[in-house]
């Protein structure tokens, strides 16, 4: 089914010759004509094209490329993260991290490798594991010092991310940070190489900025919340590894959709690749899903990073709608739909997309300076579910006017099909 779908992509059917009609006029309007637009529609049940534009020229997708770490997830980890793999000897814990973010992260609070390994006199942490540089390439330097913007590691803890806040004092999370912040107005967040940070109370409610991680600084983090002193170890015992369990995974894959959130989504492909082997590196998540689940793609994809922060991502409409299309095959729909932003009403979609009685649009935002992408599903009026993915890239005008402009297109499919 998935193959004979992937073989219609791109020829357009004139089953609904009107409205194929009325999309290309729009199209090629002169508002759009000096930028590049890809779409593609496809409806599941009849197995046929509704409508195709540029769907198999390659696109920047932004944070579109959430979709295809989703998928990967759904596929990879089990219902619960994997939060460490450890081995017991004596009255000694040795752990090492899979990547999971959710260890004491803002969002998700989570505590539960923390409380474990205060179970034990002695506790060893094992860092090496991780074989990935701190940054996706391809992104955008200057985006250090910004919230959206961390570090990826294989033992992340509070996010990555340092929030300060003004509630009559200074408050910082994490407390180690506090005597590193400089209660004044500057041109950046945090110093390029070190753990400074500046915040004006008196300009700003809350700061969250990213801080850089060493083996050093991770050994302390994890002795602050454990009040206890933890060793670095150069390796693992040999004998055979444990895994403990952490929140829903569920719970990510939808925080990640909902917000686009960068940090979830590096992470988790680097928790991917935790269960694929012991090395993390999120290359081998990529390679392995490519390979053995999205091997009869037509244009296989660039795919460099779990985010969408790198321009380096290249992916085509119809790639995004055969992952959509096989997720939506596999995974029950109100699970499915639950992962992503509701037209109207959640997340990344809350102003725009919104439907008159009820809502017709579930989706995932793409956003990068000159490219705006949302692919995901359709509800029509007469209750048929159309997956879509429509791309716009290189565009001087304001993401405003774009997204006006694919608003009008949505509508009039969602009341003619």
């Amino acid at each position: 089914m998935v193959g004979a779908s992937i073989s219609l992509i791109g020829c357009k059917t004139l089953n609904n010759s009107k409205l194929n009609k009325e999309i290309d006029q729009q199209i090629s309007s002169r508002t759009t004509n000096n930028y590049f637009q890809g779409i593609l529609i496809y409806d599941p049940v009849k197995k046929d094209t509704v409508y195709s534009h540029n769907s198999q020229k390659y696109f920047t997708p932004a944070s579109n490329t959430k979709i295809i770490t989703l998928y990967t997830s759904l596929k990879t980890l089990p219902e619960k993260i994997p939060s460490l793999k450890y081995i017991v000897k004596n009255d000694t814990l040795y752990m090492e991290g899979t990547g999971d973010p959710t260890l004491l992260h803002p969002y998700f609070g989570d505590s539960t490798a923390i409380k474990f390994a205060m179970n034990y006199k002695n506790v060893s942490l094992y860092l090496n594991n991780f074989e990935e540089s701190r940054y996706g390439p391809g992104w955008a330097w200057e985006d250090y010092d910004l919230y959206f913007s961390p570090e990826r590691n294989g033992f992340p803890l509070y996010g990555n991310v340092v929030t300060i806040t003004n509630n009559d004092s200074l408050v910082v999370s994490p407390t180690h940070f506090k005597n590193q912040v400089v209660p004044i107005s500057y041109g950046v967040n945090r110093e390029l190489y070190s753990n400074t940070f500046y915040y004006d109370p008196q300009r700003r409610d809350t700061l969250e900025s990213p801080f850089m991680i060493d083996s050093t600084l991770t050994k302390s983090l994890l002795e602050e919340a454990l009040l206890k002193k933890v060793n670095v170890v150069q390796k693992m015992p040999n004998d055979e590894k444990q895994i403990l369990y952490s929140v829903a995974s569920d719970s990510l894959y939808k925080r990640m959709m909902e917000v686009s959130d960068n940090f979830l989504a590096e992470q988790l492909l680097i928790l991917s690749s935790s269960t694929l082997s012991d090395t993390l590196n999120s290359a081998k998540a990529r390679n392995y899903i490519l390979d053995n689940y999205l091997q009869e793609l037509e244009q296989p994809p660039r795919w460099v990073d779990g985010s969408g922060l790198s321009r380096y991502n290249l992916f085509t409409p119809g790639t995004m709608v055969y992952v959509l299309n096989k997720m939506y095959q596999e995974i029950p729909r109100e699970r499915l739909f639950n992962f992503f932003p509701v037209g109207g009403l959640t997340g990344t979609l809350k102003g725009r997309f919104n439907g008159d009685d009820r809502p017709y649009i579930y989706a995932k935002t793409g956003s990068l300076g000159n490219n705006y992408c949302l692919s995901g599903y359709l509800i029509t009026r007469s209750g048929k579910t159309l997956i879509f993915s429509f791309m716009n890239n290189h565009f001087t005008k304001s993401n405003s006017e774009v997204k006006q402009h694919m608003e009008s297109i949505f509508e009039m499919i969602r009341d003619n099909y």
